[in-house]
């Protein structure tokens, strides 16, 4: 297995990863930038996962310890800054006992001793700093002022099984809205399609580099990477609103208590862990209601631990086939029989890249085929033998071989030949049209990238890395600043 630090040596597998990589100005793949740099030793995300999780009362801790005895209270997060200076202005602490409230400006980093190497102390903007966010708690700042409160995140979110900063939507969070006029990088790509697909490829490949970090810093941390796999399958049946429950479940009913199941049985765990187990009568039909029945007799007998109350799904404007206890099906399908799925996916390592992109996605479609959702969307449903509904479709699983399995594969330190070459492609999501419309313009055609796996993944880090936090005219965006130096 890969050493989690040693990240350069997935670029044997992704190569074209660094020449994205300088753009952002990280130079090589060990290199270190300011903010934002995933492969930091011990830490697989970025900063702006942390200012989101500090921004979303869903996700920040409701209380930090201090040393003494007191306790801090997050009462308003603060105003978030897309300009230079703290991450957060004007937020308000409260700290109890005593009830004493504290105003000011909020810093986030990584690690303490960011403080220190990114110099705030001597710089002016930096002195109604109250407190200063981190995920690791040591080693100390030696410049942060002693009235500054360091807050760590990590000990604090290991409370909930539920959350993963690989889970937060990033682009849910405050950005600028561009404007519909032609953006400055439309101009220096336009009619250059080598340009832009060496673009798309590299920086789809150091997106791929960065989840096969996180996953390698997985799999150091459990040692188990049939429950890495595991979660980060679930996760991903969860989507975008679900991902959470979903988590929260693979880890409350952990892989070695499903090895063997039927897939009933699995599904009936599933369904009352989630405490998603619906009543007989919402079946319109008899043979609705007996199977649902025989799901409470496999789980009446179980006294299990269930998803926490503060876990709360997302079920309002779902499509039915998104519902969490269809995709809840789908992933009983995927982890019951044998072999298992990830047994099944290494039986194919000798393929290459194509073929091994193809066989791993036929069999998490294959898998994925159950009687009694093939003629019903929901257990409400009234069954019709006319219709053939998929419980997973091939973009999303095309989705999970793209951001789970291949990932996976180079973390272990293998890959087939030509692999990221053949990634299937996914639904077009709102981001990679909004990339691509601001960097080849209203005209451009998106065969380019509408059945790329591996450009759609280098619209998405492009969107992650420059367009997310653009300013309205698109003023100083290094991107553009970048493409002029190298074209």
């Amino acid at each position: 297995m890969f050493s989690f630090d040693n990240e350069s040596r997935f670029s044997a597998f992704l190569p074209d990863a660094d020449a994205y990589a300088a753009l952002l100005g990280e130079g090589s793949a060990n290199s270190c930038r300011e903010t934002d740099h995933p492969y930091r030793s011990g830490f697989a995300w970025t900063e702006r996962h942390l200012q989101c999780l500090w921004f979303d009362s869903r996700y920040r801790p409701t209380a930090f310890p201090l040393p003494g005895g007191e306790t801090v209270e997050v009462l308003d997060p603060g105003e978030w800054n897309l300009e230079a200076g703290p991450d957060f202005l004007d937020a308000t602490l409260r700290i109890n006992p005593g009830n004493r409230h504290l105003r000011g400006d909020i810093e986030v980093h990584v690690r303490p001793t960011d403080w220190d190497s990114h110099h705030h102390a001597n710089d002016s903007r930096y002195e109604r700093v109250i407190a200063h966010v981190t995920w690791f708690s040591a080693p100390a700042a030696r410049t942060l002022p002693t009235h500054i409160i360091q807050l760590p995140l990590a000990e604090r979110m290991a409370f909930r099984p539920d959350i993963s900063l690989d889970d937060i939507d990033l682009k849910a969070y405050p950005h600028a809205v561009l404007p519909e006029t032609p953006r400055p990088c439309e101009p220096l790509l336009h009619g250059r399609m080598d340009e832009a697909a060496y673009l798309l490829a590299s920086a789809g490949q150091y997106r791929l580099r960065t989840k096969a970090a996180r996953i390698a810093h997985r799999l150091l941390q459990l040692g188990d990477r049939d429950q890495v796999f595991y979660e980060e399958v679930m996760a991903a049946l969860g989507y975008k609103y679900n991902q959470g429950p979903f988590r929260a479940i693979a880890k409350i009913l952990p892989f070695s208590e499903i090895l063997a199941l039927t897939k009933e049985t699995l599904y009936a765990r599933f369904l009352g862990r989630g405490k998603l187990l619906p009543q007989p009568d919402v079946c319109p039909d008899e043979e609705g209601k007996l199977w649902i029945r025989s799901l409470w007799d496999r789980w009446f007998h179980e006294s299990c631990e269930t998803i926490p109350d503060e876990v709360q799904w997302h079920s309002n404007n779902l499509r039915p086939q998104n519902a969490p206890a269809r995709r809840l099906a789908a992933a009983a399908c995927l982890f019951s029989g044998n072999p298992t799925l990830l047994e099944a996916i290494d039986s194919f390592r000798d393929e290459q890249g194509e073929r091994w992109q193809s066989l791993a996605l036929d069999t998490i479609v294959e898998r994925c085929d159950w009687e009694f959702f093939r003629h019903r969307l929901a257990f409400s449903s009234q069954p019709n033998k006319e219709q053939h509904n998929a419980l997973l479709g091939e973009a999303r699983a095309a989705a999970i071989v793209t951001n789970i399995v291949l990932p996976l594969s180079v973390a272990e330190g293998w890959l087939p030949p030509h692999a990221i070459d053949h990634i299937p492609p996914e639904d077009l999501s709102s981001p990679m049209k909004r990339v691509a419309l601001h960097l080849f313009g209203r005209d451009h055609n998106p065969a380019l990238y509408a059945t790329n796996g591996l450009y759609q993944q280098g619209l998405l880090q492009i969107h992650l890395d420059f367009c997310l936090m653009a300013k309205p005219d698109c003023e100083g965006c290094p991107l553009v600043q970048a493409l002029y130096d190298r074209l």
